[in-house]
């Protein structure tokens, strides 16, 4: 099965996968051939943490090139899912406690950053959300206890 990927998604992480090869590849290859020129590489600090930087960005670059490539790429804007929670939603939700408001969309898994509200669709708060609709009430297993939220909106944009 292919995995789910927001268009905006794709365009995000193919903007990463570029910088990487243009930009911070060739930077640290820069940086391995300066270190190698300090002499001695069993105690050139420069040298392995240049080296241990390269393993980082090709392992990204293989991981984002081996996703992109299997991803199912779905424009949200082209959605027609109403008020109705599906991949792709961006939904608001209220507390039924404390009336704090969040708002999440339901990303991919490789696209997902809570810092940005977006939340895997693989996760248990996506999981709780998906074919809900606007108004109705879902109850999430949080760290604290359950946690009961309104579905207060929901809107897809691209």
């Amino acid at each position: 099965m292919r995995a789910p990927m927001t268009l905006k998604g794709s365009v995000r992480l193919r903007a990463e996968l570029d910088e990487l090869k243009s930009v911070r590849r060739p930077a640290v290859i820069q940086a391995i051939a300066e270190a190698r020129a300090h002499g001695d590489l069993k105690e050139n600090a420069e040298y392995h943490a240049a080296r241990e930087q390269q393993g980082f960005i090709e392992g990204r670059i293989k991981q984002l090139e081996a996703e992109l490539s299997h991803a199912q790429v779905i424009d949200v804007a082209a959605l027609n899912a109403g008020s109705k929670v599906v991949f792709g939603a961006i939904v608001d939700l209220a507390d039924i406690e404390t009336d704090e408001e969040k708002t999440y969309q339901i990303v991919g898994d490789l696209e997902a950053d809570i810092k940005l509200g977006m939340i895997a669709i693989s996760s248990p708060v996506a999981r709780a959300l998906i074919g809900k609709h606007e108004g109705d009430t879902i109850t999430i297993d949080a760290p604290a206890g359950q946690r009961e939220y309104e579905i207060v909106g929901v809107r897809y944009e691209s």
